[in-house]
């Protein structure tokens, strides 16, 4: 890879080298009532020379040919050419353009401009994605977008949870849709942020509609870079490689520590094994009350991982003939240190051509190849768990192999603890396949007014899984054998069809401007899945250290099974569909928009469903009463409603079971059987949202301002309903949920001097989540027993159900007067100081189910996110920010006490834990920590999940120079800082169900870059 990298640059260096001299120009460009324009595109035409103005509109060109035609384009304006005819010095205004006001945006089977858009729509600026280093394209777009919740992962190769204004269904999926070039995906961890031209978010309903009941979650639109017409072939190459480095290593307690705490808690099994330890390693030097060991399990699990990424593009066209051709490398190392990564190799080709005036095709092909090596997942719990007192290795282990790992067992403790024999004899390895094409023919049946085009996009993804336990051996009740070592393979495979045919019809006429669009879209999902498990043969061809044994054959046949696909697989979904659109604009001031889709699926017995959408828009700036408002210079209402239906939940499911039970009637004992039949009637969930927003600029559009306030009602939500005789549970259409909020972005540039420009971009969005329906149930149970969460009416989802604390028992006179103390000791519960006071809701003067009360929700009511860039000359620095609040963590390892105790505990804990009156209000002692009445569900083991978080920090530096290339330089720091609000942890980032047990800790990424453009 190092080879042909130099390989490549120096065939770069060596075009530039030799490439002709030429003159300099320098220009202004202005309105025409002479104001200038900054940003204008100034391009050499014929080739790929090109620069943009400045704050004050000036520009410079070097290396021109002498003969040379500028094309200077701008938004909103004519593009005008001008011969230089050796001139040095030129000036251009351009003329505005009635029919290019501002930018266009994607949208649903087309595209609009931005000022006449309704609906919600944010589009994310593609060049900051660009700059972090990550190969899960929508983790660089957290932070960007108001209203769209993501939550990041660490392992390699895991893509982020996505949420786009909340959750709507708590059977089905909250995942959105993503439309590539046309295709629809449920993920696109097969792209690259550098082969990204546009990405816009249809967040709202009224946008997100004419896409069907794949849109429920809102819809993510990609188009990738391809060729330009009329321009000369440019090459481009785009690179980085750094280290990732954990990020806020949570602090266990050390050997010390430890010691002191398993003393004080009164267990004589856990002060046998502290003394087991110290006949066995020995006593420490410093402290001889201590063994001499003190293993930092965190920092031995986890190491410094290397990441890097390559693309290379070319990019042209003719006239007729418009071309794109790249390959992009992508690896990234895990920062658990075992076998654990991810390789990514993507080719990609994009063509357009232009038969003749009434006929472009063309097409696109993206061909992927991925190969991950996951984490062992229990390593990270293990690693909590794991006691200072054990050395990773145990070299009294003289036979061992391949290495003597130590054992928790040996000094009396339940569990062997030690990670490192999961993660060095574990072998998780995937290859993911994907191959994406599309296909198109554009007919201009009337030039500029009426075009009809058919495309046909085709998805294949297909996954080949390995997952090989390995033998290993220490003493005869610490091993496994090579008979207890198995292998799994597995074959999952996914194809897609979509045919689409759209019709569209654009007029302008007098004040009346006028988009009618018709189509049909044909989709053919299908999905199939076969693995297989066996054991090895201690007699057979199986080595250990040699991965070309490790298959199915090399197994006993005896204990070779299928595994399950849990009703999964196999599965075919198809449905056909007619959509229609129509937005009408008047005097560039009153807009009017709808859509409407008619689906059909063979998923539910309700076989077509309708989703209608509309929006209004008003544009204020254009109205006589606000033209003489100087600082707004746009300023426009918009409002839009739209109906969707939820795809993703599952088809109905039924059945007759039986069971045996026993029961005694007059003394006598009886064996019958019991038979339950379950009968779900599943049928859409559907999605109602009205959203109301205002679009504006001011300040001569340095200032910017989206704001929007929606209300969404997902009604006849599938939930579990349980009967009023009997215990069998039926799924059905009963339910509902509503989400509402308010999203604010806005943005401000300037500049100061002639060389010194600036902008900043900041966002915000608030949400309420609230179960408005569960048709007459009080409420459902979700979650374990021991960690319950529920779903209720009035409350947020998936919410947090326990008892609240009021503080900690300082002394006995403080129990001996508390009923609730004194009921539970009747009862036969040890109450001491230093165990947890729960407050008594109920006012029954006992703890019971009656005193738990509702305390948090997993997922985030509030984030926010900005940036600042500046530039000065030919540097550039930036740096961006990402926070959230309002929710609540569940600290599940701390809380897995309940399940055994000779388990570490965290710094913090072993610090503030109450050792007598007064020492501490919020921590149990030792003991009682180990005790079942402190083991409840609570706000002990609840923490805010509220964060602020410096996302990426990018210096750069753009070199130009008449005899090379453009060469920039960059220095990145991803995610380097990070605060939290009294969680300990790594991360706080743990996923929507706000459960902290085996998360793998988001790194802080360092790294040099180098973007060459030829």
């Amino acid at each position: 890879m190092r080879n042909t990298l130099l390989a490549i640059l120096l065939f770069l260096f060596q075009i530039a080298i030799y490439a002709q001299d030429g003159v300099m120009v320098q220009g202004t460009v202005t309105d025409s009532a002479g104001q200038p324009l900054p940003g204008a595109s100034v391009v050499v035409q014929g080739t790929t020379t090109g620069t943009q103005t400045d704050f004050d509109g000036n520009f410079t060109l070097d290396n021109v040919p002498s003969d040379g035609i500028l094309s200077i384009s701008y938004l909103g304006f004519v593009t005008q050419e001008i011969g230089i005819d050796g001139s040095s010095t030129i000036s251009i205004a351009l003329s505005e353009d009635a029919q290019a006001l501002d930018e266009v945006v994607v949208v649903g089977y087309g595209t609009q401009k931005k000022s006449d858009l309704t609906s919600s729509i944010v589009s994310v600026d593609t060049e900051s994605m660009e700059k972090v280093p990550t190969g899960q394209l929508m983790q660089a777009v957290q932070g960007k977008a108001a209203g769209v919740q993501i939550s990041s992962q660490g392992s390699p190769g895991e893509s982020p949870e996505i949420i786009i204004r909340g959750v709507n269904s708590v059977y089905g999926d909250s995942n959105p849709l993503f439309v590539v070039d046309g295709v629809f995906f449920d993920s696109i961890d097969f792209l690259n942020a550098s082969e990204i031209e546009s990405l816009s978010i249809l967040k709202d309903a009224s946008a997100a509609a004419i896409y069907g009941v794949e849109a429920s979650n809102g819809v993510i639109l990609i188009t990738t870079k391809g060729g330009k017409f009329n321009r000369n072939a440019s090459i481009s190459y785009t690179g980085y490689t750094g280290v990732q480095t954990a990020q806020n290593v949570l602090q266990m307690a050390n050997s010390e520590q430890f010691v002191n705490f398993a003393l004080e808690s009164g267990s004589d099994s856990e002060i046998a094994s502290v003394n087991s330890a110290m006949q066995r390693f020995g006593r420490s030097r410093i402290n001889p009350n201590v063994p001499n060991v003190n293993t930092d399990w965190y920092d031995e699990v986890l190491r410094k991982a290397m990441t890097q990424n390559h693309d290379i593009s070319i990019n042209g066209g003719s006239e007729n003939i418009a071309y794109s051709v790249g390959g992009n490398f992508f690896y990234q190392d895990g920062i658990l240190d075992m076998n654990n990564s991810y390789e990514r190799f993507n080719l990609r080709t994009k063509l357009d051509i232009k038969a003749n005036d009434w006929l472009k095709v063309g097409g696109s092909i993206v061909y992927s190849n991925a190969t991950k090596f996951d984490d062992e997942a229990s390593a990270w719990q293990l690693a909590y768990f794991a006691v200072p007192i054990l050395p990773v290795y145990d070299y009294l282990y003289t036979e061992a192999d391949p290495l003597p790992y130590s054992d928790a067992k040996e000094i009396g403790y339940r569990g062997s603890q030690n990670p490192f024999p999961l993660m060095d004899n574990s072998d998780l390895k995937s290859n993911i396949r994907r191959t994406v094409a599309n296909f198109y023919a554009d007919f201009q049946l009337i030039p500029e007014q009426l075009n009809f085009k058919t495309s046909l996009s085709y998805n294949h993804a297909g996954t080949t899984g390995r997952s090989v336990k390995l033998p290993y051996y220490v003493t005869d009740d610490y091993q496994r054998s090579v008979d207890e070592s198995s292998i799994t393979r597995s074959q999952v495979t996914n194809e897609s069809y979509v045919l689409d045919n759209v019709l569209t019809y654009q007029n302008t006429f007098d004040d009346h401007d006028l988009t009618l669009m018709g189509g049909m879209s044909y989709r053919d999902n299908y999905g199939s899945y076969f693995g297989t498990t066996g054991y090895f043969d201690p007699s057979g061809a199986f080595v250990r250290d040699k991965e070309q044994t490790w298959y199915i054959k090399n197994t006993s046949t005896d204990s070779q099974t299928s595994t399950d696909s849990n009703d999964t697989y196999p599965y075919r979904n198809y449905g056909f569909s007619y959509f229609g659109r129509a937005a009408y604009k008047f005097k560039d001031r009153y807009l009017a928009y709808a859509t409407y889709r008619a689906e059909g699926t063979n998923k539910y017995d309700e076989t077509y469903v309708y989703l209608p959408a509309f929006g209004l828009g008003w544009v204020l700036s254009e109205e006589s009463f606000m033209k003489d408002v100087s600082f707004i210079d746009y300023f426009k209402l918009r409002g839009g409603w739209g109906r969707l239906a939820n795809g993703s939940v599952p088809a109905s499911d039924g059945g007759v079971g039986s069971s045996t039970v026993q029961t005694v009637f007059n003394d006598q004992y009886y064996t019958g059987t019991q038979f339950e039949t379950i009968s779900d009637n599943i049928s859409w969930e559907f999605t109602e949202e009205t959203n109301i927003g205002i679009s504006a600029k001011f300040l001569d559009s340095r200032l910017s301002l989206e704001a929007d306030y929606f209300i969404k009602d997902t009604k006849d939500m599938v939930i579990p309903l349980s009967p009023l005789v009997g215990t069998e549970v039926s799924y059905q259409n009963v339910g509902s949920v509503r989400n509402k909020g308010i999203e604010l972005a806005i943005g401000y540039n300037g500049k100061i001097g002639k060389d010194f420009g600036y902008s900043i971009n900041a966002n915000f969005s608030k949400l309420e989540n609230e179960v408005t329906d569960l048709y007459t149930q009080p409420y459902i149970e979700r979650g374990s027993a021991e960690f319950r969460q529920m779903i209720i009416k009035g409350q947020p989802i998936d919410v947090f159900y326990g008892y609240d604390i009021e503080g900690v028992y300082q002394t006995q006179a403080e129990i001996d007067s508390d009923p609730v103390a004194q009921s539970a000791i009747a009862g036969g519960t040890n109450i001491s100081p230093g165990y947890f006071k729960y407050k008594d809701v109920d006012g029954s003067g006992e703890l019971d189910a009656d005193d738990r009360v509702y305390l948090g929700a997993p997922v985030p009511d509030y984030f926010y996110g900005g940036s600042i860039n500046l530039n000065y000359k030919n540097w550039d620095f930036s740096t961006s920010f990402y926070g959230q609040g309002g929710n609540v963590i569940l600290n599940r390892n701390r809380a897995e006490v309940i399940w055994t105790t000779g388990r570490n505990v965290d710094a913090e804990l072993a610090k503030n834990r109450w050792t007598g009156e007064g020492s501490t209000n919020a921590f149990p002692s030792s003991e009682g920590y180990r005790q079942s009445w402190n083991q409840k569900l609570s706000n002990f083991f609840l923490q805010e999940g509220d964060f602020f978080r410096i996302q990426n920090i990018q210096l750069a530096y753009t070199l130009k120079n008449d005899k090379l290339p453009e060469i920039r330089f960059s220095l990145t720091a991803d995610r380097p800082f990070l605060w939290t609000k009294g969680y300990n942890g790594f991360n706080p980032e743990v996923g929507f169900d706000g459960i902290d047990s085996q998360t793998y800790p988001i790194p802080s990424t360092y790294t040099f870059g180098m973007s060459i453009k030829i």
